[in-house]
Order: C-alpha cells, then structure tokens, then sequence
C-alpha cells in the first residue's frame, strides 16, 4: 500500500470504532484494524474522517469583486444589477485569477469536490467557461470541478444567450441552471431549459425563489417540468429561500412534494440571509430555508456557500463548516443527531445531491480524504473544526498544524 491513514473515526460509521484505511494506486484498497504497509502512514488519533467537503453551489467565475463595488447607499439592494456593469471588464485571466484565489480557498477547507454555477450571457460570452474548464484542469490533482452555465441576467429577454448556453453544452458542460426570477418570461425560461436539458441529456441546477413573500413561487412550475420531462433525480433548487415564509404545514406539504418528485434542494444560509428582509427596518426575517426540517421529510438537501466577496455576499472564508455552524444557529438547531446531519449535508447528502456514485470512504473509491480536527461530525459543526490533513486520489494536498499554546516555564 502506498498510504495508510491509522486510527481514523469514519463519519459514515462513527459508533464502529477506529480503522486504518489502505491506498494504493490513488484508490481505497482496505478499511479496517492494524493495516500494515511499506508506504506512507499518517496516524489521524481517532479524529473524524470524511472523503472530503462538497461546494454544490457556488459562482467562482464572480467571487471577490467586492470591491470593485460602490457600497450600497439604501438596504434594497440588487446584486446582479451591481455586477451586471462589471462583467464588461472579466476576462479569461481576470476570472481564471480571481476563481483560482477562492478555490485554493475551498482547498484548505477541507473541499475535494464542487458544482461552480457560471454565467453565460452576450457581454461576458464563453469567458467564464473557458476560464473555469481550464482551471478545472489545473487543479485536478486536489479536486474534482463540475461546470454549470446558467443565464443569470434572462434567457427568453436576453437575444444570443440561449445559442451561448448551447455552445457550452456541446462543449462538454454537464450540467445547465438557471435563474428565472430575472427573467420578464420566468415559466418560458424554465420551460426552455427543461427542454436544453433533455436535448443534451444533462443535468438541472436552478435558482430558485428568494423573495420578500412567498406569494408566487417558480417551483411549482419545475415539479410540473420535472414530472413532465421524467428529470426526478436530476433536477436541484437552490436557495428556495421563500420556504422560509411558509407555515410548518404548507412547508411539510411542499417537502414531501419535493421529495416525491426527486427535487434536491441546496441552502446557502451565508447569501439568503445577507439578502433577504431588506424590505424590513426591524424584526428582520431570517428569510433561509431550514435544511434539517426538509431533509426529515425525505429531500435530499446539502449546504453551500454560493457567493464569496461579492455583491450578493460580501463575505466568507469559503469554510463550509462554517456555513454549516451559520445555519445551526439561523435555524436554532440543537441535538448531535441535528448537528451531524449538518456535517453530512456538506459530504455524504451532497454527493447524492451531485450524484457522484464514488464518493464516499470505501474500497474501491477514490482515496479522498480529510481529516479534521474533531471526534464527531456535532463537535465539528458545533466548534468550527478545520482539517488537518487532505489527500486526493491519494496525494497529500493539505496540512494544517493545530494551534499550540506557549506556556510560561
């Protein structure tokens, strides 16, 4: 074996007692007690294990323009009308740069996998694409980086954008989102991605319903889309930040409803909240859709960071733990049962969310592994651990060094 990480606390089996886990050839060879090799041994002291954190939704291709924008002057804001005038200046090497700083970011986080959402539209055309495929490559030897184009400022009232998205799908993109909110024609927009989507076999990642009211909401359209085009599965809602705004009866309703159509669903605690209620001076709504109370009637649900250093969300550090603990608190959860279900929807639930079939700490698999700072995945979202060590197919990629106190004498 070429790497044997001993004494680890695998998360999918926490109550099972420590194991050692055997790689060789980048792939998980053996999982279990006293594994013995000539190779390199690493010795995780019965910390937690993962094979690695999952950004399901964020935008690279748009992080850390912050500030090439003014600050808002009123707390109604419009953050795609605040990057829209920017976009005229990205390029291939200004996106490439400015994606590369926030993914090494994500990597010393403890991220091995991600879907970056990555706008298609006539001023900024394929820049974003070609910039984020080739960093994709580049960084291959530390993660795995899906592609979806998506028209964030309109599909149906934005000529030349729909032939764009279709040069990115032949192109190789696999999967196509969109963002009908900012569409004049929402329900047109969405009929005509459902219809991209079955035409080039591809996958759905839509942005969905954030809003002061939960008056008209774009899912009902995508379960009848999703139902119509058999896409169960297939089809994911981000944000859903409406949800929030709906009595404990209506939101199980539209739970099971979600869960029966195969509709996954990714919250983005750090956005929705910057976002939401900014028509409120006072008692202002959380406005983020409660991950833990969806995921108990049936849907799949992960949690991302969506946006970093931009208009939308001018903050973050791209810790997903942190996105994690922001939620717990938001949504005041309490339990380790609750809080360890928060760790698997960064991991374990957004790998079905993605539908990755080699996820996951088994021989087999791909040897992704993180070790983080902590004995459980509740101590980890409860106290914000980080890891200490990550491999990728096997190839160390991270080491961080626990903080040490210098005592006197």
């Amino acid at each position: 074996m070429d790497l044997i990480v001993k004494n680890a606390r695998p998360v999918q089996d926490l109550a099972g007692g420590l194991v050692d886990i055997g790689v060789a050839d980048g792939c998980i060879v053996a999982m279990g007690p006293h594994l013995a090799g000539a190779g390199e041994t690493y010795d995780a002291g019965g910390r937690l294990v993962c094979a690695g954190l999952i950004e399901t939704h964020i935008h690279l291709d748009k992080s850390r323009i912050i500030d090439r924008c003014p600050p808002p002057s009123t707390r109604r804001i419009n953050p795609v009308e605040l990057t829209a005038p920017l976009k005229r200046d990205f390029t291939v090497a200004d996106i490439h740069e400015r994606a590369e700083q926030t993914l090494c970011e994500c990597l010393v986080n403890g991220t091995t996998r991600m879907r970056t959402q990555v706008e298609i539209d006539p001023v900024v055309g394929l820049s974003g694409f070609e910039a984020i495929t080739s960093l994709a490559a580049d960084y291959r030897w530390a993660i795995d980086v899906e592609t979806c184009v998506f028209p964030q400022e309109g599909l149906t009232n934005n000529p030349g954008t729909e032939e764009l998205l279709a040069a990115a799908l032949k192109a190789g993109a696999p999967v196509l989102g969109g963002a009908p909110r900012y569409d004049n024609d929402p329900n047109g927009q969405l009929d005509r991605l459902f219809a991209l989507a079955r035409e080039f076999d591809v996958d759905l990642d839509l942005h969905l319903d954030v809003g002061d009211t939960a008056d008209t909401m774009h899912i009902a359209h995508v379960l009848a889309l999703t139902e119509r085009y058999r896409r169960g599965g297939r089809v994911v809602a981000g944000h859903m930040a409406k949800l929030s705004l709906l009595p404990p009866g209506e939101l199980a309703a539209m739970a099971r409803r979600l869960a029966d159509a195969g509709i996954a669903v990714s919250v983005l605690p750090a956005t929705d909240l910057y976002l939401m209620g900014r028509d409120q001076d006072h008692a202002v709504r959380r406005g983020v859709a409660d991950a833990n109370f969806l995921a108990e009637h049936g849907v799949t649900c992960a949690l991302s960071s969506n946006n970093v250093l931009n208009p939308a969300t001018p903050y973050g550090d791209c810790s997903l733990i942190r996105i994690a603990n922001l939620h717990a608190n938001l949504l005041q959860v309490a339990g380790a049962a609750r809080l360890r279900e928060l760790f698997l929807m960064l991991s374990e639930h957004s790998a079905r969310l993605l539908r990755l079939a080699d996820y996951g700490l088994a021989p087999g698999n791909p040897a992704d592994i993180v070790v983080f700072d902590a004995t459980s995945a509740e101590q980890a979202v409860a106290e914000i651990r980080s890891p200490l060590a990550a491999w990728k197919r096997g190839r160390r990629t991270l080491t961080r060094r626990p903080p040490e106190l210098h005592r006197p004498g």
